[in-house]
């Protein structure tokens, strides 16, 4: 048996209950419901299914995974899924990278009113990168694109941000033809930024004007409609940050890219480091020392607290599609594109196809012939799983579901 490593589970089952005393009063249901689901993940809490090998018919009992969107554990087999369906997408150009990122000073309106301010912040990055890619003076095009919200810092504090992976061109007004971006240049950031910050600011505005926003703690003053105004243009005054990262070199770099990103929640597995004398260490990357890796130690109830910072609210869509790529036309917008790029639909799969490891991560082979795949055949409750093991010889769980 390999030696079992440190995973956020283990911080909540012995740690959660603590975290509960002092912090109950404020936890949302969501809130609750994620700290069940992840601590119960993959244990007896949750039942259990059997799986045989369809090659040699050897059978194993296995623990069902919560599959709660922000288990570090449960995100492979929805990743690979989503990508297989994304690969189909991908175009033979050269894709960028931008990021757009909200100030510090908005970040507790938009804990409090999450549900709003992500969606306004995905308006307003949308709409500012299909503006100025319109634009004739910088591209003049028609662009899709993906962006994928993530809510944290390596540090794991509050800190909305949005990635977008755009392809470095776009259809022409009329759709006639495909228009390239300059070589490594999308487009410029300086007026990303002015833009991006006048439209979220303005539509913040709206929806204090609609009621639509609550305000509580530290900024309950922000309710008073002047307050509120002044305290907006602060914001109005400050740089707000849009970068661009050098862009991907083609399609096998974008698939890489997704597969880290667009599932990841707010801290892995792999980043704990040890739980002792209730805290926690983790690894962490430091962008304002160069982005050098060092190691945080927190409180476990504060690690805790900081992680369900970024429980999203039920329902919430963090990966969304624009322009060209949005579901309501993507289909055909896609054929006219490849049409003028001239290639096949297949292109981007081919491309990708030798890159891809052996089986989906869904499948698990079987540990004794290493030929077949184990495939669900039964599934059991708590109880009946419970029943099952003390009726047959002790076999250890597999480590995914």
């Amino acid at each position: 048996m390999t030696e079992h490593r440190l995973e956020l589970a283990d911080v909540i089952r012995e740690y959660g209950a603590e975290f509960l005393r002092q912090w109950g009063h404020v936890v949302s249901p969501r809130q609750r419901k994620a700290l069940h689901d992840i601590g119960a993940c993959r244990t007896a809490a949750l039942g259990g299914h059997v799986e045989q090998c369809d090659h040699c018919s050897h059978r194993v009992i296995a623990y069902n995974s919560c599959r709660n969107r922000h288990c570090p554990k449960c995100q492979s087999t929805a990743r690979d899924e989503w990508l297989a369906e994304r690969t189909k997408e991908l175009l033979p150009v050269p894709y960028c990278h931008v990021v757009f990122t909200v100030p510090e000073q908005l970040a507790p309106l938009a804990l409090q009113n999450q549900r709003i301010f992500y969606n306004l912040l995905f308006r307003a990055v949308a709409e500012t990168l299909q503006e100025i890619a319109a634009d004739a003076q910088h591209l003049g095009a028609k662009i899709g694109f993906l962006a994928v919200l993530h809510t944290w810092s390596q540090n794991l504090l509050h800190h909305p941000h949005v990635h977008c992976v755009v392809p470095a061109g776009g259809l022409a007004p009329d759709g006639s033809r495909w228009i390239a971006c300059r070589p490594n240049f999308f487009l410029p950031v300086r007026v990303l930024s002015r833009l991006f910050r006048g439209k979220l600011l303005a539509f913040l505005r709206q929806a204090f004007a609609g009621g639509k926003l609550e305000f509580f703690g530290q900024l309950a003053d922000l309710a008073e409609p002047s307050r509120f105004q002044a305290w907006l243009r602060n914001s109005q005054n400050t740089e707000w940050v849009v970068y661009a990262k050098p862009p991907f070199s083609g399609p096998e770099d974008v698939l890489q890219y997704l597969a880290r990103y667009t599932h990841r929640v707010a801290i892995s597995n792999g980043r704990l480091q040890s739980l002792e004398n209730g805290r926690v260490s983790f690894r962490w990357r430091d962008s304002k020392a160069g982005n050098q890796i060092k190691t945080m130690t927190l409180d476990a109830v504060e690690f805790i607290r900081r992680f369900l910072l970024h429980i999203l609210p039920t329902g919430f869509v963090k990966i969304r599609h624009f322009g060209f790529l949005a579901s309501r036309n993507r289909a055909a917008a896609l054929a006219l594109c490849r049409q003028h790029l001239q290639a096949s639909p297949h292109t981007a799969a081919a491309i990708l196809a030798p890159e891809q490891p052996g089986p989906p991560v869904a499948e698990h082979r079987c540990p004794v012939c290493h030929s077949g795949v184990l495939r669900t055949i039964e599934w059991l409750s708590a109880e009946q799983l419970l029943i099952r093991q003390q009726n047959r010889p002790p076999i250890e769980p597999l480590d995914s579901s």
